[in-house]
């Protein structure tokens, strides 16, 4: 098994890094910048030096909400435009894409959890951006699996586990948002469930049907009542405001509700995915050890 990964040092490339280290059979390409999926030349030329991959896993992102409203172009060209690149990659060299979207394709005003047959309503850039780039790959790409996630996290990189860990050790008290409902997932999961879903489908000689998939840890929570789990985790002494979204003056909107229905990806794939807490619970364990 043959494996190419674009955006390898962002979060969730390099919790898939470390899985891979499971799968002494197979070869992996990790790619983050110096890798241009944006330069269509840079591309195919690697892609004609190096041959047979089974997988092209596309982790690369324009993820800044916020920034995206002042740089629409750069997150257009990132979330959209190189996936025409990609694309071509893929089909020029019978490469089955996995590319990870978002839950922010979604508008929030649903009442229950979605699942991949609800309409997507982007209402900010990034979510526009990704919805966009969904829509390019289902039209013009032989086979695929897109993966929406929501309220990624990891030991790696920036996000929000890490930040409400940062801030509430330097504060008596913060605010958080108490509207916005969704599904925390932590990057090591999906990581894993990502190799094992490449690896069975090609294990038993599957014919790949291109599909879409919802995926995070199990259970759904506030961002407020998160960053307390997060805090009280950490065993850290600060207290959590909960605010209204409109406290904060942010320039993208956010999905009031995002969470994500797993159980089709779950069924297919026999998955067991944990809980958000179980997860969390890990993912500090390892913060607090990389620390020492």
């Amino acid at each position: 098994m043959k494996y190419f990964i674009s955006g390898a040092n962002g979060q969730l490339g390099k919790e898939i890094r470390d899985s891979a280290k499971e799968y002494k059979n197979s070869e992996f390409d990790f790619f983050g910048r110096e890798l241009d999926i944006c330069n269509k030349t840079e591309l195919d030329n690697y892609f004609l030096e190096n041959k047979n991959f089974d997988y092209f896993i596309n982790c690369a992102a324009y993820t800044d909400v916020e920034k995206a409203e002042q740089e629409p172009d750069t997150a257009l060209d990132v979330n959209y435009k190189s996936l025409k690149n990609i694309i071509k990659v893929c089909n020029d060299h019978d490469i089955t894409l996995i590319h990870i979207s978002t839950d922010f394709v979604f508008d929030g005003n649903k009442k229950s959890s979605y699942n991949e047959e609800d309409a997507p309503n982007p209402i900010s850039v990034y979510g526009d951006s990704k919805f966009k780039g969904e829509q390019l790959i289902s039209d013009n790409c032989m086979k695929y699996i897109i993966i929406r996630t929501s309220w990624l996290y990891s030991r790696y990189g920036n996000n929000f586990v890490k930040k409400i860990i940062d801030i509430s050790r330097k504060n008596d008290r913060i605010s958080v948002v108490s509207d916005e409902i969704g599904t925390p997932t932590n990057a090591a999961d999906l990581a894993k469930d990502i190799l094992f879903i490449a690896e069975q489908k090609l294990q038993k000689n599957s014919k790949t049907i291109s599909k879409l998939y919802h995926y995070s840890n199990v259970g759904s929570i506030s961002r407020y009542e998160f960053a307390r789990e997060i805090i009280k985790t950490a065993g850290i002494d600060c207290d959590v405001v909960a605010v209204n979204s409109d406290h904060f003056n942010f320039m993208a909107k956010r999905p009031k509700n995002s969470i994500l229905d797993q159980s089709k990806i779950i069924k297919e794939y026999a998955l067991h995915i944990r809980s958000w807490d179980d997860s969390l619970k890990e993912c500090i364990k390892n913060l607090a050890s990389d620390e020492k």
